[in-house]
């Protein structure tokens, strides 16, 4: 990967609908070798998809929690089948591995507290191996996910 993969890059990720004519021009190519290193990116796995970013308290989803878990053990079937249960849910919009005092660390956008009330009784607690939660509740974004750094 070069300086030019990095530019088209770091392009997409601010606007993954920018016209190939617009990104060769912005990265300093012509159309082709632009299109062409657009699909190697694809390709390669590097670009794993194209996304609308969705405005979570428009569509309903006023309320995010961060939910800490730890589980009641260690094995490589508990994690399979943890993750298996955690992607079929909807509103887990986040999930991770963690070390530390938990096991795993889910991001959850629900429409407010009954909401995850619900949810964490119906859901959560129904998730393989649960042991034990610890719920953070989002007071303000101050900062959402955004591109990836990609360096020079």
């Amino acid at each position: 990967m070069d300086a030019t993969d990095r530019a088209i890059l770091r392009e997409l990720q601010h606007d993954g609908r920018t016209p190939n004519n617009a990104l060769a021009d912005r990265v300093h190519l012509s159309p082709s070798p632009c299109l062409r290193r657009v699909k190697r990116l694809e390709t390669d796995g590097t670009i794993r998809g194209y996304r609308a970013v969705l405005d979570r308290r428009k569509l309903g989803l006023g309320l995010t929690v961060f939910v800490e878990v730890k589980s009641a053990g260690h094995s490589p079937a508990l994690a399979a089948g943890f993750e298996q249960a955690v992607a079929d849910i909807d509103e887990i919009i986040g999930c991770y591995i963690v070390s530390g005092s938990s096991d795993f660390l889910l991001e959850i956008a629900v429409g407010d507290l009954a909401a995850f009330e619900q949810f964490y009784l119906n859901k959560i607690l129904t998730l393989p191996g649960v042991y034990d939660t610890k719920s953070n509740f989002v007071i303000r974004t101050m900062k959402e996910p955004g591109p990836l750094p990609v360096s020079n």
